[in-house]
């Protein structure tokens, strides 16, 4: 109920108004049952747009700390997530991988929309990273088709940091639908759960036009934390 006055009556309108994206490729999301809509993450506002501009109810899998967060804020914020279907996921411990997976097959199984971001975390710099396996391993285990979906603007809009978001052209970009049935039984199989996501990736970057990067968002991420560590505890001094 309060997913749908969100969509249609608060602020699936409000973010039309606001930023009147562009949609392409809608046609390629079916109007029935399972499959997933993996996308690129440049945005706190993908959760929003995205959403907005589809006809079905997608689900996503949110990280847990949406849910979790102090004070009024921390309350609302999983208030809204909460009424709006979303699920929460424990990225921490060796096996939050298999919790999101089991989450995305039950969705899955109900013959609903799930939305996935396949890099695992918000770009920090607008490019795009190394896709994890979980979206392979929930496509093979359920056979359900999987839409590339590009965000485009968003990053601008709303880069790393910024809480309101600024006026800046978007474009929602859906792709054709990937079918990985003549992989069916074989999830266990490393190198094709690379080869699926490798080419979902793919899919995503043709739409995307972004720069691809061929290494984890997390670890790319915590790369350059670490340097900038390093850099404020040993300066370098200025050449005389």
């Amino acid at each position: 109920m309060f997913y749908y006055l969100l969509k249609y009556v608060v602020l699936g309108p409000l973010l039309r108004l606001t930023f009147r994206p562009r949609i392409e490729g809608l046609e390629h999301v079916p109007d029935h049952g399972a499959a997933i809509v993996a996308g690129n993450h440049l945005s706190f506002s993908d959760h929003f747009l995205m959403p907005a501009v589809l006809k079905r109810r997608i689900t996503f899998l949110a990280k847990a700390e949406y849910f979790t967060g102090p004070g009024v804020k921390g309350r609302l914020t999983a208030a809204f997530f909460r009424s709006a279907g979303q699920i929460p996921v424990d990225r921490s411990g060796k096996d939050a991988g298999q919790a999101a997976i089991r989450e995305g097959v039950g969705v899955l199984d109900k013959g609903e929309l799930l939305g996935i971001y396949p890099e695992g975390t918000r770009s920090h710099d607008g490019r795009l990273y190394k896709g994890k396996v979980g979206v392979a391993v929930m496509a093979l285990r359920t056979g359900a088709p999987v839409i590339p979906c590009a965000m485009i603007g968003t990053f601008e809009a709303q880069p790393p940091g910024r809480k309101i978001p600024r006026i800046h052209p978007v474009v929602i970009r859906f792709g054709k639908p990937l079918d990985f049935s003549r992989y069916a039984g074989m999830e266990g199989e490393k190198a094709i759960l690379r080869a699926i996501t490798d080419e979902i990736m793919y899919a995503i970057l043709s739409l995307s036009e972004q720069e691809y990067v061929d290494k984890y968002a997390a670890v790319v991420k915590a790369e350059a934390a670490e340097k900038a560590v390093k850099e404020r505890r040993f300066p370098r001094m200025p050449l005389s």
